[in-house]
C-alpha cells in the first residue's frame, strides 16, 4: 500500500515559503510549507520529527484529518527539506551528547540552535497564517518541539498531541543499540543505495505493517524532493542541547494527548508512559502493533484519536 497517493482535496496548496525572524540570534528562517482543508476549519500544524521532511505526514493522512473538518498545516523544519539550511556551520556534536547524558550543562558547547528556535519557527509560521492557536500534533523530534512549544509559548496552542515523543529524559528515552545504529549511522549519498538503506529502519518500525517496497518509494520521493544529511548532527544537537523538559512538564495546562508504540525501540515506551505521567490531565494511547512510524492500518485510530482530541 502506498501512502503518498494525491490528495482528492480539490484546495491541496502548493507548497508556499515564508520567513520568519523570530530566532534567537536574528537570522531569517524560510519555512516551507503547504495546508489542506478549508481555512474556515480549525488549524491543524504537523510537526515531522528528525530530518523528516514535511512528507513524512502523508498525504493520505493529511486528507483524512482534513476530511474530519481540520484546516492541516504541515512544514519543513530547519536544515531539512525545502526550508532554510544552515550549511556550512559546524556542531560538536560528540561533545554535546556527552554533556547532556553526564547531565552537565556547564559543559555544553554552542549550538547553531535549539528546540526553542525551532518552535519560534512554528509559531512564525502561524503569524504568518494569521493564526492565533492551533491544535498542535508532533511526531519524535517533533513531539518534542511541541513540548517546548507548550512551555514557551502555551497561549499559541488549543491542544497538544505529543505521538512517539520523549520528555528528553535519558533514563527513559535511549534506543536500543540495533535502532541507534540505523537512525545514527552512516549515510548513503549515492541515489540507489540510499533507497536500498530504508531496510535497516525496519528494526525500529511496526513489525505487522512495516512494507520494504512502500519505504523504497518513499525514500525515492524524499531523496528527489531535497537529500541534505548535513542538517541531522545539527538538529541532534539542538535535541541534545535543550535539555530535560520533565522540569517544565507538570505546568501545562494545554489539553494533552500522548500516542506511543509498543514496537517502538528508538524511543521506548517508557518515555511515551513518562511524558504522560509528567503532563497533568493528559491522556495515553497506547498501540501493541505500532513501531516508530505512522503505518496506514493505523491511520483510522490515530486520526480517530486526534478528531476527538481536538474537538475543543
Amino acid at each position: 500500500m502506498l501512502t503518498n497517493e494525491p490528495s482528492p482535496h480539490e484546495n491541496w496548496r502548493v507548497p508556499q515559503a515564508v520567513v520568519n525572524t523570530n530566532t534567537a540570534t536574528g537570522g531569517k528562517i524560510s519555512v516551507e510549507y503547504n495546508t489542506i482543508g478549508s481555512p474556515a476549519d480549525p488549524p491543524l500544524l504537523l510537526i515531522s520529527g528528525y530530518t523528516a521532511q514535511l512528507t513524512s505526514w502523508a498525504d493520505g493522512f493529511c486528507g483524512e484529518l482534513a476530511d474530519f473538518g481540520r484546516f492541516v498545516i504541515r512544514f519543513d523544519n530547519r536544515d531539512c527539506g525545502l526550508s532554510t539550511k544552515l550549511e556550512g556551520v559546524e556542531v560538536d556534536l560528540d561533545a554535546v551528547i556527552v554533556a547532556a547524558l553526564d547531565d552537565r550543562p556547564d559543559l555544553l558547547p554552542a549550538v547553531p540552535y535549539t528546540l526553542s528556535d525551532m518552535a519560534a519557527d512554528a509559531i512564525g509560521l502561524l503569524d504568518h497564517l494569521g493564526i492565533e492557536a492551533a491544535h498542535v500534533v508532533g511526531q519524535s523530534l517533533g513531539g518534542m518541539i511541541a513540548q517546548t512549544i507548550a512551555i514557551e509559548h502555551p497561549a499559541r496552542l488549543r491542544t497538544m498531541v505529543s505521538i512517539m515523543s520523549s520528555p528528553g529524559d535519558p533514563e527513559v528515552s535511549m534506543p536500543t543499540p540495533e535502532a541507534a545504529a540505523a537512525l545514527l549511522g552512516p549515510v548513503a549519498t549515492d541515489r540507489a543505495a540510499y533507497i536500498e538503506s530504508c531496510v535497516d529502519t525496519l528494526v525500529y518500525r511496526s513489525k505487522q505493517y512495516a512494507d520494504p517496497a512502500t519505504l523504497k518509494v518513499e525514500y525515492a520521493r524524499d531523496y528527489d524532493r531535497s537529500f541534505f544529511p548535513d542538517g541531522g548532527p545539527r538538529q541532534l544537537a539542538a535535541m541534545y542541547a535543550s535539555g530535560r523538559r520533565s522540569p517544565m512538564l507538570p505546568g501545562i495546562d494545554t489539553p494533552t494527548l500522548v500516542i506511543h508504540g509498543r514496537d517502538d525501540t528508538l524511543i521506548p515506551p517508557s518515555a511515551g508512559f513518562r511524558t504522560a505521567e509528567l503532563i497533568p490531565g493528559s491522556g495515553l494511547l497506547f498501540l501493541s502493533d505500532m513501531g516508530h512510524d505512522l503505518p496506514e492500518p493505523l491511520w483510522p485510530t490515530i486520526v480517530d484519536a486526534i478528531i476527538s482530541h481536538t474537538n475543543r
